[in-house]
């Protein structure tokens, strides 16, 4: 899904009509970050948000949600240019205040070549300052991967080689910081017609076969050529949402039952297709591989205006799926959920969509009543030793 980049700034008092003495800053927090492992939920299931920075801060979103979010999702450009560097460095000044830990999601707009040994070594030591202040970060590198949209897009060999290059500097220069592997759903696979679409007979189409019958599609493993291993992956997620129930999105349809952990189980069939041919990704890479499970984005489709179900219908119907009480037990390795705080235009439907739960009037109640009690928040995740 595309957005807009966060416009962040660090806070200012502006006055006018009088002479201000400046105040010394406190110097800055500086402690012994928690190792990435450790901030790993033992129990429960972190909730958090992709925020609007420029229209919300964190503090404002905690007082609407009624809790301060464990996570806070942030886009940026990578390699960082001075700009993408001063969001962040704001993002976390909310979060030194506010506590959680950062998603990071790392976007190489001028492709995969550009992610080299240096710009990922400058990363990992911004990231080490950021958990020395009491922030741990998880870098969610290159997201759906798999899809055709992205520059990053259907190059599984230059993937794998620059995720493990940015994996390599982040483990030996952050501790306290994680990585994140996180293709899209892989439901319309191999989403044909995209700029960045693998091109039959490349080197790339050859190794998305994996069946080996000559072509890319649905019957191929959308996830596996894209696999970085073990040694390099610390964490995995999927982004999930609910457009409505079949192409072409854009009317409010209500989710039907039990779709989101089918979805997450390569078990979905439905009004959508049958994507049973998939795999089970909370199966194989979170119980198989051992790796805490995310779901980085997640929302359910309201096209103001276009008719169909209503609002807090079609949403209240996804978070309860979303927040089930027994949603734990049915996936054990779920350690982290985010909603997609967003009120934007998707080209996916040509028009606006409003994809917010806790910023909406009409519905910011039923959300914040619906929260489950196995939700983790911001004073559950750990900063420093």
């Amino acid at each position: 899904m595309t957005r807009r980049l966060p416009l962040l700034a660090v806070a200012a008092a502006v006055l006018t009509g009088c002479a201000v003495v400046p105040q010394e800053a406190p110097p800055p927090l500086s402690c012994d970050p928690t190792p990435a492992a450790a901030v790993v939920p033992d129990d429960g299931v972190y909730l958090g948000a992709n925020l609007d920075w420029g229209n919300e801060t964190l503090a404002e979103y905690a007082a609407a949600a009624g809790h301060a979010p464990a996570v806070a999702v942030s886009f940026t450009a990578f390699p960082l240019g001075p700009d993408d560097g001063r969001n962040l460095d704001g993002a976390v000044d909310q979060l030194v205040a506010q506590g959680g830990l950062l998603l990071l999601t790392l976007e190489p707009h001028d492709g995969l070549a550009a992610v080299t040994d240096d710009a990922a070594t400058d990363l990992a030591a911004r990231l080490d300052g950021y958990n020395r202040r009491g922030v741990p970060v998880v870098v969610r590198f290159a997201h759906e991967m798999n899809g055709s949209w992205y520059a990053w897009g259907q190059q599984p060999v230059g993937y794998v080689a620059a995720f493990r290059r940015v994996a390599a500097a982040v483990h030996a220069g952050a501790p306290g910081s994680a990585t994140m592997w996180a293709p899209n759903y892989g439901g319309g696979y191999p989403f044909a017609g995209g700029r960045y679409e693998a091109a039959a007979g490349s080197g790339d189409a050859a190794v998305l076969d994996t069946d080996g019958d000559g072509a890319v599609t649905a019957a191929d493993d959308p996830y596996a050529p894209y696999w970085p291993g073990d040694d390099a992956v610390d964490w995995v997620g999927m982004s999930l949402y609910h457009w409505g129930s079949a192409h072409p999105w854009g009317e409010n349809e209500v989710p039907e039952p039990g779709k989101f952990v089918a979805q997450l189980t390569g078990e979905y069939v439905g009004l959508a297709g049958d994507d049973r041919g998939l795999p089970d990704f909370h199966g194989t890479y979170g119980v198989q591989h051992g790796k805490p499970v995310a779901v980085p984005e997640t929302a359910a489709l309201h096209a103001p205006g276009s008719g169909g179900a209503d609002e807090l219908a079609v949403k209240q119907t996804w978070w309860r799926q979303v927040h089930d009480p027994g949603l734990t037990q049915r996936l054990p390795r779920l350690a982290m959920v985010n909603w997609f705080e967003w009120d934007k235009d998707e080209p996916e439907i040509g028009g606006r969509v409003d994809w917010t739960a806790a910023s909406g009037a009409d519905t910011r109640a039923a959300y914040r009543a619906d929260l489950p009690a196995w939700g983790r928040w911001a004073d559950a995740v750990p900063s420093c030793d």
